[in-house]
This record gives structure tokens, sequence and C-alpha cells, in this order.
């Protein structure tokens, strides 16, 4: 029987490259997106920033597979403002899905993750989970709290053969970095063509972005046998951003 896989934000960027690179390793994948025609790969659409979406989610899953094995959080979304200007609706939405949701997966999957008995639950965080930036309040602040969260899972799951993990990379090419560039630029006071290589990559001693494909290989290593010893750990794939 082919284990199972959920993710979130699954509809593009890296959710998109997870679901793709795990289905062709053989995981049964199902999808979660805002919107379920976006979706490549079997799913539902649902709204994670709200209780319901989440436990429809799960519940989704379960009716199509049987099981859950592993879940991956992975839908985010920014908004970059200093915090006088930073919009309180945009600090809640921001909470609800980087924070909030991965608890609520993990709660409602945790009684499959334990029947899986290799249970695997993976946060996509960042190096924001590490170290701060300016005029990103709500997102450094909801990834520093779901890094605690994936430390408290490791060790609430270690009895039942439950990993938990939290990827870390710097920025990645998506859309959701793509849209940034305006808001970057307006806040700093300089050209949009500038963003990339003053804001964007400044703290990084590797000039590049990472791709998608990366983090889902990385995925996969903490899914597969050969990463059942990492749990409760940042895995940062950052481009030395927090060496320094």
């Amino acid at each position: 029987m082919s284990r199972v896989a959920v993710v979130t934000g699954a509809a593009s960027g890296i959710g998109a490259a997870i679901a793709t690179h795990l289905a062709a390793e053989g995981w049964d994948v199902f999808g979660v997106d805002l919107e379920q025609s976006r979706l490549e790969v079997e799913g539902i659409g649902a709204d994670l920033t709200e209780r319901a979406g989440n436990q429809a989610a799960i519940t989704a899953a379960v009716e199509r597979f049987g099981r859950i094995d592993a879940v991956i959080a992975n839908a985010g979304f920014q908004h970059v403002a200093p915090i006088t200007e930073m919009p309180e609706d945009k600090w809640d939405a921001i909470i609800a899905l980087l924070l909030t949701s991965p608890f609520l997966l993990a709660k409602y999957a945790w009684p499959h993750l334990v029947e899986s008995g290799q249970g695997r639950f993976v946060v996509i965080a960042s190096a924001h989970a590490l170290s701060a930036s300016p005029f990103k309040a709500p997102y450094v602040s909801a990834k520093h709290g779901v890094l605690g969260l994936v430390k408290t899972l490791a060790i609430e799951g270690a009895p039942d053969g439950i990993t938990a993990n939290a990827i870390c990379p710097a920025y990645v090419r998506t859309p959701l970095v793509e849209a940034q560039i305006a808001d970057q630029a307006r806040v700093h006071g300089i050209p949009e063509d500038r963003v990339l290589e003053e804001v964007i990559l400044a703290r990084q001693p590797i000039k590049r972005l990472i791709e998608p494909a990366e983090v889902a290989a990385t995925v996969s290593f903490l899914l597969g046998p050969n990463g059942a010893s990492f749990s409760g750990a940042p895995v940062t794939m950052d481009q030395g951003w927090t060496a320094s």
C-alpha cells in the first residue's frame, strides 16, 4: 500500500514541487489549496485560515485514501510593511495560516500519524524562523512560533515513531517571493530592479534563489528512512544566511 502525504499550498511554488516529487516517488498525494481547480494532484479547496478548513482537509484525505503518513504544512503568504503601517487583518491572517494552521493540521492528523507507525510532520518554515528582517512582523513572528511547535510535536511524537521538522530555506524562486518585489522597493525606497541584489539576497553569501525542486528533495529525504533521525530540528538550507 502506498504511503499518503497531505501537502498544503500544493497548487504552485514549493507546494506544487513537493506534490510532484512525492507522487513521482510513489506516494499518494492529497493536495490542499484555496482553490481546488488550481491543483494538479488530487485534493481539496480549503481556507486554512479557518479551523473548519484544516479539519476538512484532513477528513477529506482520510476519506479518499484511508490513512495519512505525512503532513507537509507549506501554505503561506507574505505582507511587507513597517510596523506602524501593518494592517491588523494581515497580522491575523498570516498568524492563522503560518502558525495556527500547522497546529490544527497536526491536531487533526495526529491519530493517523500514530497509526502509521512512522508518521512525519514537516513544516516549510523559513530562514525567518531563525533570524528577523524589517517590515515582516507577522511573518517572522509566525515562523519563529512554528519552530517552537515543531519542537513540541517532536517530543510528543517520539514514543509513537512520529518525527517533526521545520525546513528553513532562504528565498525560494516562487510567486510569493516575486510578489514581494514591489513592496520591498517601496519600503526600502529603491527601484524594483535593485531589490533582488540589495534586499532579497543581501544577507546570503551564496547569491542565488533556491529552486522549489531543492526544497522538495529535502522534504523527500526527511520522509524517507535516512531522515528518521531528524526530529525537532530546523533543517536550514539558507545559502549561509544565518551563518553571519
